[in-house]
């Protein structure tokens, strides 16, 4: 279920759950956002300082458990990943939000809550946040369409293939986010069921070796034998390693090699500028040619 759309003077509350931010891209953001129509207003400890964190745990839960249950705020950014959700996720209340759903956006450490918030039957936005809406031109498209989102129009998408695109079609809630933030989650209430799903992964700054221990763990663990499509976003900073013997990409086919769902590399999401938004949590299609890859959300 989509959380309703944002309408003029709607609030939106800008958070910072996790690492610690520079307040000029909390000021950069709420200039777009107000630009859009929108009141902006912050958590307490949105600007603070905690070591790597942006104030304690105690100050961190509050403030998103404030934002997730005042009703007069319809979406919340969070304004950077970092680390800091896992510290506190299994202290939140969801009971409110579940009353009263709204958006939530934000990557990377933010896959956290939106594991959390797939597995209430509610969509979240995996998209930009503070630093790229200050820094990215505000006519961008990564930008452009998360505030089409709010507004209530879901996004197709449609890009040049890649050599290594496995095509087909397929059908399924889209879910996943931040592989590694993704793999501290398994076993735990926070896991996802990716039964018939279509898997979205991305990363940044991990070794090729990491990443295939990860991928290793989807395969034997039977994760890669339930889904309905693979989307592969962007693992930028993860330069290849001649001595793995096979690229990354090499290495996903063969994992996924006993399965005939449609494998997609390189889809523009993640620790990038470049990083269009992505409804988790809702019904996709992706639909791979030769050629041509689409995502309709």
């Amino acid at each position: 279920m989509n959380p309703p759309s944002l309408k003029l003077n709607d609030q939106i509350r800008i958070i910072s759950p996790a690492g610690s931010i520079d307040p000029e891209y909390i000021d950069g953001a709420a200039k777009v956002l107000t630009g859009w129509g929108f009141k902006v207003t912050e958590g307490e400890s949105a600007r603070l300082e905690y070591g790597r964190f942006a104030g304690t745990d105690e100050q961190r839960l509050a403030d998103l458990q404030q934002a997730l249950d005042d009703t007069n705020v319809k979406a919340v950014l969070c304004s950077r990943g970092g680390y800091g959700v896992a510290r506190i996720i299994d202290q939140i209340d969801f009971t409110g939000f579940v009353s009263s759903p709204k958006w939530l956006i934000g990557f990377s450490d933010i896959t956290i809550l939106h594991n959390a918030i797939t597995n209430l039957g509610i969509s979240s936005i995996h998209g930009v946040m503070a630093k790229y809406f200050t820094e990215l031109p505000v006519d961008s498209i990564p930008v452009q369409w998360v505030k089409d989102i709010l507004g209530g129009t879901c996004p197709s998408y449609r890009f040049p293939g890649q050599p290594n695109n496995r095509p087909g079609e397929a059908h399924g809630k889209l879910i996943g986010g931040n592989l590694s933030v993704l793999m501290g989650l398994r076993g735990s209430l926070f896991d996802l069921n990716y039964q018939h799903a279509i898997l979205f992964i991305e990363d940044i700054g991990e070794k090729p070796y990491q990443i295939d221990r990860m991928i290793q763990n989807l395969r034997f663990s039977g994760v890669l034998s339930q889904l309905s499509g693979l989307v592969l976003g962007q693992f930028n900073d993860c330069e290849e390693d001649p001595s793995m013997m096979q690229s990354l990409q090499e290495a996903v086919l063969e994992a996924v090699s006993e399965y005939d769902y449609p494998v997609c590399f390189n889809f523009p999401a993640g620790h990038v500028d470049y990083n269009l938004p992505l409804i988790l949590g809702g019904n996709a299609t992706l639909h791979i040619t030769e050629n041509n890859v689409e995502l309709s959300l």
